[in-house]
Formats: C-alpha cells, structure tokens, sequence
C-alpha cells in the first residue's frame, strides 16, 4: 500500500496532553493512557504528549480508522469523549518515529476546536524538535482522508 506523505510544520498545541493546564490538574493523555490500554491500544512506551502537525492548507478527515474507543469516560470534569487512532510514520531530520493519529471526535470533545487543517499524533518523544520545524508524516489514505491532496505523478 502507498501511504500519503505531508509536508508539515509543528504547531503549539493546547498543552492538555503532556501537562496540567487551566483546564485539568493533570495531563490528560497520561490519564488517557490505561484506558486506552484496557480497550487494546498500549500506549505506554510513546511520549505523554502530543505532536500538532498543521498540513494548511490541507485538511483532513478521519475516514476509517484502525481503531475507534467510543465514549471512554476517563475523567469526571466533562461527559465521555470518543476517541480514533490511525498508525502513522513521522519524519524528522532524517529519522523517522512510528506512532498514532490521535483523534478526539469532535461531537464529544466540547472543551477544544481543533483545526482540521491540525493532525494530532502521539509518538516516541523527539529530540531537539520545536514550534516552527518542518515535519512530515505519512498516514494510511485508506484510514485518513486528505482533503484538497494530489499524489505527485
């Protein structure tokens, strides 16, 4: 299969995933994590934290994902959310990291917009990288939709 590759460039997040915030006391994937291990997916040996990777003016759309957890009610500050995650290959000067398209369903996460134009991925924590660097990632067009894209012939 040939995956789609982007060219993207790392974006501040909202900086729920890997810290507490004014929004919850705690990081919110580390508190995700078990169970999102309990349902299949281990995610303990990847970064508490998340990669925002603006492909503008792409867009994306989750179309089919390797695996869908609907309504994981892992906090009690808001009601339950819907989560999808899509293997992916993130590149960065020269290397590259295996890792996960994560995907709060947008109809369950109330609390944040997220950009469409805005790929969230968990991966393996990458040294030296910082807002502003171009990053590419590949994703499984049969699981991820890219909108506006043209392979190169």
């Amino acid at each position: 299969m040939n995956w789609t590759l982007l060219p993207g460039t790392l974006m501040r997040g909202h900086q729920v995933a890997s810290r507490p915030s004014k929004d919850y006391p705690y990081s919110s994937l580390e508190k995700q994590k078990p169970y999102f291990k309990s349902l299949g997916l281990d995610l303990s040996s990847y970064f508490n934290g998340t990669l925002n990777i603006s492909i503008a003016p792409l867009e994306f759309e989750m179309t089919k994902p390797e695996l869908t957890f609907p309504l994981v009610e892992w906090t009690d500050l808001h009601p339950p959310e819907t989560f999808s995650f899509s293997r992916c290959t993130v590149r960065f000067e020269g290397k590259e990291y295996a890792g996960w398209v994560y995907y709060p369903h947008p109809e369950t996460k109330k609390t944040h917009f997220q950009n469409p134009s805005l790929i969230e991925v968990i991966t393996h924590e990458i040294e030296g990288i910082q807002y502003g660097d171009v990053i590419d990632i590949e994703v499984n067009p049969q699981e991820i939709m890219i909108k506006g894209y043209t392979p190169a012939p």
